[in-house]
């Protein structure tokens, strides 16, 4: 597929779809197509983005959140001929402790035995900044999501182990936005601050008063700072 830089690749944190960017679309400016990578049927964060860059355009911004941070550094890194800007959202370059991988190896195996009945909302909750853990419709919005992709996409996510990805940030040569958030229990300052140093001329910000939903919680923040930056980022010869 050709692709003329005006593209948008974005990539959905754990258990999450694309309703997770619904209301960033919303707010980009018409110059830039939002287009929705895969990443619910491998059981790697490698075959996820094998998957991206098959069905990509040729150029593109990638775009991740969360777990989808991950997957945008790997197509980075693999493929970098392709990137012309990162964006990296509530993430971090942080590998699987051995800890967490008993844990997720155990649920998996819970998981695969039960009915699938969703998401736990105290986890939910928890990823939203504590202002807003009442807002039910944020809630039930992030519980649909992992209703809709169901017990198979679970499964195979919760296989997604990551490899501790510190060393090879110095080769990403594209321009690259990190993103933070200011009381992210999940994915804390100390992570967000090694990844944006670690990256050559990065961009660091940080948004006030939100938690890791960064794309549900500050939407409006977030397709300010796209826009902004993007502008900046992506040659105007790269947009076509």
């Amino acid at each position: 597929m050709a692709g003329d830089g005006n593209t948008l690749v974005l990539l959905p944190g754990f258990m999450c779809d694309a309703d997770l960017w619904t209301d960033v679309v919303s707010d980009l400016e018409p110059r830039w197509r939002a287009e929705h990578g895969d990443l619910f049927q491998d059981p790697s964060i490698e075959g996820m983005a094998a998957r991206v860059l098959a069905e990509a355009p040729q150029r593109f911004v990638a775009v991740g959140f969360s777990m989808g941070g991950f997957v945008a550094r790997e197509i980075a890194l693999t493929a970098p001929e392709r990137v012309s800007a990162l964006v990296l959202i509530a993430t971090s370059a942080m590998g699987t402790s051995l800890e967490r991988s008993a844990v997720n190896r155990r649920r998996r195996v819970r998981i695969a035995d039960a009915p699938f009945r969703g998401l736990s909302r105290t986890d939910l909750r928890r990823a939203l900044h504590p202002s807003r853990q009442g807002e039910e419709q944020l809630v039930e919005r992030m519980l649909a999501m992992g209703a809709r992709l169901g017990k198979d996409v679970l499964l195979r996510q919760l296989a997604a182990e990551r490899v501790d990805g510190h060393g090879r940030l110095p080769e990403i040569a594209c321009p690259t936005l990190v993103v933070a958030a200011e009381a992210d229990v999940l994915r804390p300052r100390d992570e967000t601050d090694r990844l944006a140093t670690g990256i050559p001329g990065a961009r660091y910000e940080i948004i006030a008063d939100c938690g890791h939903m960064i794309p549900l919680e500050r939407p409006e923040t977030l397709a300010s700072l796209l826009n902004g930056w993007l502008a900046q980022a992506v040659p105007a010869a790269a947009r076509g």
